[in-house]
């Protein structure tokens, strides 16, 4: 099957584009989860609130995005167990469930799926599709991640939308805006070459 065939497939997302084998699917998941780890460590302390700014989220929804929903929940659900089992991987080299961030761990995990699957449908093929689906995942890493921040600090909601919230939604822009850019033009690209 030609690239191009591959890209006009309804239902493909960016790693469908390499050969269908369960090695690339598993490269893909572990790849995912050390893409997510790594970018966790990028992490800049926000004055007043217990969760930084990190790099974390962007890979979260960029894993989603670019291997599908299946895919994208296995490499979260990978970055989140071996972060629990005690390696260094979360923002700044923590680890753990008990932390007041966890809750945004669960949600990337939770986003990194309904954004694949939104992916499959098309959401990454076009600025504005990007654009929306970016925020879908966003809005799903903040309904688990608030809630959690307030079961694990005693933050009352407007305090926890303040500190879990409020700081991040100028970098969330700039994240989206770099998704899309990034994705739509790789499919661009891949059209350009079958």
């Amino acid at each position: 099957m030609s690239t191009a065939a591959v890209t006009t497939r309804p239902g493909a997302v960016l790693a469908d584009l390499l050969p269908a084998t369960r090695v690339r699917d598993i490269a893909l998941v572990v790849g995912g989860a050390a893409l997510t780890g790594i970018a966790a460590q990028i992490a800049i302390p926000v004055p007043g609130s217990p969760v930084p700014v990190t790099g974390q989220t962007f890979a979260a929804l960029l894993v989603g995005t670019a291997f599908g929903a299946r895919r994208g929940f296995l490499s979260l659900a990978l970055y989140a167990l071996v972060g629990m089992a005690g390696a260094p991987v979360f923002q700044s080299g923590t680890s753990g469930a008990g932390g007041a961030s966890f809750g945004y761990v669960i949600g990337m995990l939770l986003a990194a799926t309904a954004v694949g699957a939104l992916a499959r449908r098309g959401g990454d093929r076009s600025v504005l599709r990007t654009a929306g689906t970016m925020v879908v995942g966003s809005a799903i890493i903040y309904a688990v991640g608030v809630p959690y921040l307030m079961a694990a600090t005693g933050m009352n909601l407007s305090a926890a939308l303040a500190a879990g919230v409020v700081p991040f939604l100028i970098g969330d822009a700039l994240k989206a805006a770099l998704a899309m850019g990034a994705l739509p033009t790789a499919w661009k690209l891949v059209g350009r070459k079958g």
